[in-house]
C-alpha cells in the first residue's frame, strides 16, 4: 500500500555513447536532491560533477530544492565544452571558407 502512494522518477546523465539512469520510486513530497541521492550517482559515477545550474527536469531548469511529480526526469548536464555563441560564429566562418572554394 504504501508502494502505491510513492512517485515514480527517473536520473539521467548522458554523455556520448554512455548513459546512467536510474528509476527510482520517492516519497510524493521528494526532491530534485533526493532524487539524485537516492540514485546513488555519486558512488556509481564519482567522475560526473552536479552543480546547481545544471541540473533540469525534462530540459527545464530546476534547483536541488524543487518538488518532484510522478513521471519527472530529473536530468544532470555536462559542462558545456565552447560557448555556444562562439560556436556558431565558428561553423558560420567554416560556411564561409566552404563556398570561397
Amino acid at each position: 500500500m504504501a508502494e502505491s502512494r510513492r512517485i515514480r522518477v527517473s536520473v539521467v546523465y548522458a554523455e556520448a555513447g554512455r548513459v546512467f539512469e536510474r528509476v527510482l520510486r520517492l516519497p510524493p513530497d521528494a526532491t530534485v536532491a533526493e532524487a539524485i541521492e537516492a540514485a546513488q550517482i555519486r558512488e556509481s559515477r564519482p567522475d560526473i560533477e552536479i552543480h546547481p545550474g545544471r541540473i533540469g527536469i525534462f530540459a527545464r531548469s530546476a534547483e536541488f530544492d524543487t518538488r518532484l511529480r510522478d513521471g519527472d526526469r530529473v536530468e544532470i548536464y555536462r559542462p558545456l565544452k565552447i560557448d555556444p555563441k562562439e560556436g556558431r560564429r565558428l561553423r558560420a566562418r567554416m560556411q564561409s571558407v566552404n563556398k570561397r572554394e
